[in-house]
């Protein structure tokens, strides 16, 4: 099959999207079929082909999760893209590159697949005023139902997207498709020793330490400052127990004021941005990963510790059942107090109960794989229609004129 996979973002760019797509493309080729990424480069002053990958002009916006935009409409990309022949197109995200994958479908009548990743209701705030969010949503849940009915077949990773389309309008059935994670590189034996010892003596983390981990984009999202007051009201000095924050985002500066406040800033160390190809030496300096996030639908961070061998520590979140699950993969927790007790426990255990539970940790993603998502996709595309919805509502219908020549 020739399929067409439309992001917004890709490599070197790293955030769960980009994983995810390309972890697809690397097991669908595996599989010998033939992958074109289409994405956004606010680089390119003309479409180009490289490596697979079809770049497009774009303007950069930085409080889009400094995604580089791209027109919706240009002749140059239907040329290329019709070209190539896609037996399927699958957007991965919505805006201009999503939406181009759209009538691009439409035009060349070819099946397309929509994987929502994101629930922008906990976005908007990055874009919309405060007062203007409620009007926010309701154009963003139009939109996005738009796209929804314009897809042969949605997917999702987890049942939250199911719900969140529903509330936008949308009757159709999300597929649920769980995250990829890169099995090979999050594997122990690629943890240098050499960059372990630099990670601990750089953060001052010694033997008596029980490190607690979070990583992600830190956003108003991500609940951080839960995690921050949950961890401020019940642990103790002398428990030696300290939270590693990984990662970078617009709260970084106010989570760190917070954990002034909250007189725990001796506890907790902000790392800052952690290249992806060393988060597996930051991992192996840990013990625990958690989350008090409720935003996300199937961690790609998570995943990725688990790869590890961390337990996930992760808040009640009844949509995502099953992702975590008790004395398997990690603990579920209700309150600050559960969490605090968990860590207690994990921290108690013997060093071959903690082994036990590390190992049944890696086995639980040990199918969460590239080939396994394509495997997964595959079957979505090989159960489509032959031929797109044609009865798409006529909001934001788009004409290909010379006005939108790139």
């Amino acid at each position: 099959m020739n399929i067409a996979l439309f992001t917004e973002t890709y490599l070197p760019y790293i955030n769960g999207v980009v994983t995810h797509v390309k972890a697809l493309k690397d097991g669908l080729e595996k599989m010998n079929h033939n992958v074109l990424i289409v994405t956004a480069d606010v680089n390119a002053k003309k479409h180009y082909i490289k490596d697979g990958v079809l770049w497009c002009p774009a303007k950069e916006i930085k409080r889009i999760y400094d995604y580089g935009v791209a027109s919706p409409i240009s002749f140059k990309r239907l040329r290329i893209i019709k070209k190539f022949n896609p037996d399927i197109i699958h957007i991965h995200n919505e805006f201009g590159i999503g939406l181009s994958g759209v009538n691009i479908a439409k035009i060349l009548k070819v099946p397309v697949v929509y994987t929502l990743h994101t629930m922008y209701d906990d976005y908007l705030y990055y874009i919309t005023p405060k007062r203007l969010l409620p009007i926010a949503q309701k154009i963003s849940h139009r939109y996005l139902k738009y796209l929804a009915n314009s897809a042969t077949a949605i997917t999702g990773p987890s049942l939250k997207v199911q719900e969140y389309l529903t509330e936008c309008g949308v009757a159709k059935k999300v597929n649920v498709v769980p995250n990829p994670v890169e099995l090979d590189k999050f594997d122990m034996s690629k943890v240098s020793e050499e960059r372990v010892k630099e990670i601990k003596e750089k953060y001052n983390i010694d033997d008596s330490k029980f490190m607690v981990t979070f990583c992600g984009r830190l956003g108003k999202e991500k609940s951080v400052d839960v995690l921050l007051n949950y961890f401020a009201k019940t642990v103790n000095r002398d428990d030696n127990i300290n939270l590693f924050i990984l990662g970078d985002g617009p709260s970084k500066v106010e989570l760190e004021e917070i954990a002034k406040e909250l007189k725990i800033d001796d506890l907790v160390t902000f790392a800052g941005r952690v290249e992806h190809d060393d988060l597996v030496n930051f991992y192996a300096c840990c013990n625990l990963y958690v989350t008090t996030s409720l935003s996300d639908t199937n961690s790609i961070s998570m995943l990725e510790a688990m790869a590890t061998g961390l337990p996930v520590l992760h808040i009640l979140d009844e949509l995502n059942e099953g992702q975590v699950v008790e004395g398997i993969n990690g603990f579920i927790f209700n309150s600050a107090e559960e969490m605090y007790q968990k860590i207690l426990n994990y921290k108690n255990m013997s060093s071959e109960e903690k082994h036990i539970l590390k190992c049944s940790v890696i086995e639980s993603v040990k199918k969460s794989g590239q080939e396994n998502l394509a495997n997964y996709l595959l079957d979505v595309y090989t159960h489509l229609d032959n031929k797109p919805d044609k009865k798409h509502p006529k909001i934001f219908e788009l004409e290909l004129t010379s006005r939108g020549k790139k």
